[in-house]
């Protein structure tokens, strides 16, 4: 009998921006699709803008399990997981022992797969999804500033910043093309 499935179901209970006042609760179940969507959006870019070669299904995975661990762990606001660097190398080392322990519930013919998916390690794709983390975070702060929530307008200004010193083309395009829509009502989208 393994829990995988049942542990990863619980994703939904799991509340982001958790310091904050939200207009609209955003959960890491939630928050993972959006990441996916992102993440294969910004790889298609890269192959068909910018002559890249990554695997888009691939980025999509590994988005859709970025977060995996935090059944385990919850989720820590920013300002305390990035605090110091002592702090941000101790929940390291908890965000990895939380994957292990997942990985440990996972039959072990699948095993491998799904350390692939959880623990990938370091590489373009990888790169791909952090960049849309960053870009769902910002794009959060959008709706929620554009609902009036006034609690969201440093954390929006900040995250600007850091989606602008992404050095990848696919970003840009991203934020050039999709990124003016998060600030029009539904009637002007219409």
């Amino acid at each position: 009998m393994s829990h995988f499935f049942a542990y990863l179901s619980r994703m939904k209970f799991i509340q982001r921006w958790g310091l904050m006042r939200n207009s609209r609760v955003e959960n890491v179940q939630e928050h993972s699709l959006r990441v996916a969507q992102i993440a294969h959006a910004l790889a298609l870019i890269r192959n068909r803008k910018f002559g890249g070669a990554l695997e888009p299904g691939r980025v999509a995975i590994l988005a859709l399990y970025h977060d995996a661990g935090e059944v385990l762990t919850g989720d820590l606001p920013s300002p305390i997981k990035y605090f110091n660097p002592g702090i941000r190398e101790a929940y390291h080392a908890i965000e990895s022992s939380a994957a292990e322990r997942l990985l440990q519930m996972v039959p072990e013919e699948l095993a491998a797969d799904y350390r692939d998916a959880i623990l990938p390690g370091d590489d373009e794709h990888v790169q791909i999804v952090k960049a849309a983390d960053k870009l769902c975070a910002y794009m959060k702060c959008l709706e929620e500033t554009a609902a009036g929530n006034k609690e969201f307008s440093h954390a929006e200004t900040a995250l600007e910043e850091q989606v602008r010193a992404i050095a990848l083309p696919e970003v840009d395009y991203f934020v050039s093309t999709f990124i003016p829509s998060f600030r029009l009502t539904l009637d002007e989208l219409n």
